[in-house]
């Protein structure tokens, strides 16, 4: 992973190898400090990241989750002197125990990384509406990924820090959200910037983010049948396994089920 400028103090931590457990981060320079924006998977991404922040000289004040899941909270502990920014499904999930044994089973590429003492620190500040964070940063709630997501919007540069609420060329597995509003939510992304650095794969655009789109809702169109996806921009995409939790996720919704998909129950051993 490595630290890219993507312009005068906007920085993305990009996975030089994206899929499931290596995920991206972002960091937003202010007068004041630095805001971060995810905190990772697993303790060597996370240290690798903080120490690549303090090789800079610069501290971080703040730290923005787009989600809930251990990919983008992992490493909240790390951020010892940072407020934490979140929205209120977050911040419940952050306030119970971690489960470092789910985690292996769901992430075997860095289940040796997950301690029994694993720990994740809790939201400070829920954010229910769309606020200017800092005079670089403004944050907007959203959904689709999970039922509450956040992204981060450097407006001046039109870089969008999408985190969880985009995967480029990485199947998502979207088992807690919605695949049918997560698609519509991304109308939205665009318009609030033309370059998106997602949660997995590389900084993209308008065509990833359509492909993205397209996916979901083919997804939805199976109506339960993974076999049912057409072929597309996804066949070249990693971790296609997660075809069936998507699938199986939105058919359930539309039948008004907001359980979690059996098929991700099975995956994460409780099944």
């Amino acid at each position: 992973m490595s630290l890219v400028t993507l312009d005068n103090g906007i920085l993305a931590w990009l996975a030089e190898d994206p899929g499931d457990g290596r995920p991206n981060a972002g960091l937003v320079v202010d007068a004041d400090a630095a805001t971060a924006i995810d905190t990772l998977c697993v303790p060597s991404q996370t240290a690798a990241f903080v120490a690549a922040i303090e090789e800079l000289g610069l501290r971080v004040r703040r730290t923005v989750l787009t989600a809930s899941t251990i990919e983008f909270v992992g490493g909240t502990a790390m951020f010892t002197m940072s407020g934490m920014y979140g929205r209120r499904q977050t911040s419940v999930h952050l306030d119970q125990p971690p489960t470092p044994d789910i985690y292996r089973r769901l992430l075997p590429q860095v289940a040796d990384e997950f301690d029994d003492e694993l720990t994740t620190k809790p939201i400070s500040h829920i954010v229910d509406e769309g606020v200017q964070l800092t005079p670089a940063v403004s944050l907007h709630p959203c959904s689709g990924a999970q039922e509450e997501n956040l992204v981060a919007v450097v407006d001046a540069a039109g870089i969008c820090f999408a985190g969880a609420m985009a995967s480029f060329g990485v199947t998502p597995r979207c088992y807690q959200g919605d695949p049918a509003r997560w698609a519509d939510e991304l109308d939205r992304i665009l318009e609030l910037a033309p370059i998106i650095v997602p949660g997995h794969g590389g900084i993209g655009g308008e065509e990833e983010v359509r492909e993205l789109q397209g996916y979901l809702r083919a997804c939805v169109a199976a109506d339960g049948d993974p076999g049912a996806i057409p072929a597309g921009p996804w066949d070249g995409w990693r971790q296609r396994e997660h075809d069936e939790v998507n699938v199986e996720r939105a058919a359930m919704l539309a039948r008004g089920d907001t359980s979690i998909p059996p098929s991700m129950l099975r995956a994460a051993g409780l099944a």
